[in-house]
């Protein structure tokens, strides 16, 4: 049964003037009614979820018709109260009685005044006490129209407010022109020789300090309007670069807004538009800048390594992502330490060639995609020869554990002296004291002497040093982990495995 009663559509069909309409029809409408209204209604909603709300308005069902291709309402609203009208012939049946407006009367009418819709935005006020020229602050005429010894008048019925007015950016004619001319050759000269004397500057050069916010702010902008070129990104990782490398600059209040261009050079999915561009290095290279920046200043932000590592990971770990962006995530991991490779990469290593072979097999005649999979397997082939490497150069050429500690529970050796000794010990305890003999006393100092000896060398071995039995321990887990990383990579790993290390492995 339909929610909408069929005496609705009859009293709507007569109020746009159809007073003919039979119940058979009124009652077929009914249904397809409701179906359009709860139709209109969901798209409303979905209008509503992706605004970020939780309150239906009017413009989400405007939004909806407007989808459905239906002319959207119009109409003259008023602040009086709704008027219910009950429908002759009709008990429980009402309707809105509308007022005919005249034309002249909308046309007169005053504006409604708009409602203020709920807005955020930033800016910056004040860097490092020197406020930049941008639309959001004041402009220089307005500062310098007010006198310093003039102070504003005040009530004496009002409390006191203290009035602070914008600081004044001083930015000098020759830094604007040192800024205009560094960006200008990186946007257009990336390869020149003046460019890298430009870089060679700014990592040098004293005084630039006022201008790293407006560098920050161009590296930003031109990344992320500018992944199809290849050049202009490759010239802001460098310009990066070049400010980490300038010790007169403190970059850290400033990291926030570098971060995001250089992961977005790793894990970019396509990074320049044509095929001669080498993106790789590209990924390369800003993986060494994320390290560069965890390295200096993961000491002060704790969560610094975290999050990248939780988004190098993220790219890495998805099947759907490309090749290119897999390379880039492997990259900037290993980038961060072997430690992280061990930790992030090793564990989904097999799965992961797994899934390499399996698109090596279904784009046999797709030459990019093999290029690319050869790359990735490089790639991790170097994250886990160097994870190795490091693991078996943490560990010094110490002495191997004495084998009789080992093998005294499992192994006995009995020999003739050992016999001999057993027995004239047997000798003497059946006897009411020692026998007295020069050959006894000789062969008993010497039984004596080698079992003393023995029971040294038994001390010896049980009070080993417990870092020496860890030494141990690690050096047996980095065996298995070279003997699965040759199941692997096959002989490709053995390049990584130091010499003396490699002698115990063959």
């Amino acid at each position: 049964m339909s929610i909408v009663p069929q005496e609705t559509v009859e009293v709507i069909s007569q109020s746009i003037g159809i007073n003919n309409l039979s119940p058979d029809a009124a009652l077929a409408l009914a249904p397809d009614v409701e179906y359009r209204m709860r139709e209109i209604m969901q798209e409303a909603i979905k209008c509503m979820y992706h605004s970020k709300r939780t309150t239906l308005t009017t413009d989400d069902v405007d939004s909806a018709l407007s989808m459905r291709n239906v002319e959207p309402l119009y109409g003259f609203t008023s602040g009086d109260p709704l008027r219910f009208k009950k429908a002759l012939g009709h008990k429980d049946l009402f309707y809105i009685d509308d007022k005919d407006v005249d034309f002249k009367d909308v046309i007169e009418a005053p504006l409604p005044k708009a409602p203020l819709d709920t807005s955020i935005f930033c800016h910056w006020l004040a860097i490092e006490g020197v406020q930049p020229a941008i639309p959001e602050n004041a402009p220089i005429e307005v500062i310098t129209s007010i006198p310093d010894t003039k102070k504003p008048e005040q009530k004496t019925d009002e409390l006191p407010i203290d009035i602070r007015f914008p600081v004044k950016h001083v930015l000098s004619r020759e830094l604007q022109l040192y800024f205009n001319k560094i960006t200008e050759l990186a946007v257009n000269t990336p390869d020149t020789v003046l460019f890298k004397e430009a870089l060679m500057s700014l990592a040098t050069d004293s005084g630039l300090h006022p201008l790293v916010p407006y560098f920050t702010c161009f590296i930003e902008d031109e990344v992320s309007r500018g992944l199809n070129d290849f050049h202009l990104l490759f010239a802001s990782m460098r310009l990066v670069w070049s400010l980490l490398q300038n010790p007169h600059i403190h970059i850290e209040p400033y990291l926030h807004q570098l971060m995001p261009p250089v992961v977005t050079c790793i894990v970019a999915r396509r990074l320049g538009n044509r095929i001669a561009d080498n993106h790789w290095e590209l990924r390369d290279f800003s993986a060494n800048l994320v390290a560069t920046i965890c390295k200096r200043f993961g000491h002060n932000y704790g969560d610094l390594q975290t999050r990248l590592t939780r988004t190098l990971h993220k790219s890495f770990s998805d099947r759907k992502r490309t090749l290119t962006q897999h390379y880039g995530a492997i990259q900037g991991l290993s980038a961060l330490g072997t430690h992280v490779v061990r930790r992030y990469i090793l564990p989904d290593l097999e799965s992961y060639l797994g899934f390499l072979e399996e698109m090596l097999v279904e784009n046999k005649k797709k030459e990019i995609t093999r290029h690319e999979a050869w790359r990735v397997y490089g790639a991790l082939l170097r994250a886990a020869g160097r994870s190795v490497y490091d693991l078996l150069k943490l560990f010094p050429v110490l002495p191997s554990q004495p084998a009789s500690s080992v093998l005294r529970s499992s192994f006995r050796v009995i020999g003739t002296s050992e016999t001999t000794h057993k027995r004239k010990a047997n000798e003497e305890m059946v006897t009411d004291g020692p026998m007295v003999s020069e050959d006894v006393n000789v062969e008993e100092s010497e039984t004596e002497t080698s079992s003393a000896r023995k029971g040294r060398r038994h001390n010896n071995a049980l009070r080993t040093p417990a870092y020496l039995k860890q030494v141990w321990k690690d050096d047996l887990n980095s065996g298995q982990l070279v003997i699965s990383l040759f199941e692997l990579f096959g002989e490709g790993i053995m390049s990584f495995i130091p010499a003396p290390e490699m002698s115990l492995f063959l």
